[in-house]
C-alpha cells in the first residue's frame, strides 16, 4: 500500500499507473473539479498535451498538481508553488528547489506560530471576559448591586 503526502496509507487507483490520464482521471483521484484542474493549466502551473479539444495530462502533470494541491495545504500560493516548479526545470540537482522549500516552510510555520500566539491572547481575553460576566450575572441574581467598573 503507498502513502499520501501526509505519509497517510491510501489504495492506489489504476490511473495512478496509467502513462497518460484524462481530466476527469484526476479530478476523480485528487477529489477536485475539473474546473479547478482547468484553473492550474491557465496559470500555466500543468501543462498537457492535446488530442483534438481533448486534454491529455503526463505523469509530469499528475505530479505537479498533487504538488499544488500539498502546497496549498500547507498555504503555499500558487506563485510559491510556480517558483518551485521553475527551479526544478531550470536549476542542475534539486538542492537550489529544497533550499527554497525550506525557506517557504519556515515563514510558513513562523507566521502560523505568530497566528497561534495571537489566538491564544485573544483567548486570554476572551476567558477574562467571560469570567467578569459569569461574576456579574452570578451577583445580580443574589440581588447585589453593582459598581460601575473602571
Amino acid at each position: 500500500m503507498s502513502q499520501d503526502n501526509l505519509g497517510r496509507p491510501v489504495r492506489l487507483r489504476e490511473s495512478a499507473n496509467a502513462t497518460t490520464y484524462t481530466i476527469s482521471d484526476l479530478a476523480k483521484e485528487f477529489d477536485i473539479t475539473t474546473r479547478a484542474i482547468r484553473y492550474y493549466e491557465d496559470q500555466g502551473l500543468i501543462t498537457p498535451a492535446r488530442r483534438g479539444s481533448r486534454r491529455i495530462y503526463t505523469r509530469r502533470d499528475r505530479v505537479r498538481l498533487g504538488l499544488i494541491l500539498r502546497g496549498k495545504r500547507l498555504g503555499f500560493s500558487l506563485q510559491d508553488s510556480r517558483e518551485l516548479f521553475d527551479l526544478y526545470d531550470n536549476t542542475p540537482g534539486k538542492h537550489a528547489q529544497m533550499a527554497h522549500f525550506m525557506d517557504l516552510l519556515g515563514a510558513r510555520r513562523a507566521m502560523l506560530q505568530r497566528q497561534m500566539e495571537d489566538i491564544q491572547a485573544i483567548l486570554k481575553e476572551i476567558d477574562a471576559a467571560e469570567n467578569e460576566a459569569r461574576r456579574s450575572f452570578a451577583a445580580r441574581e443574589r440581588g447585589e448591586s453593582e459598581t460601575e467598573p473602571g
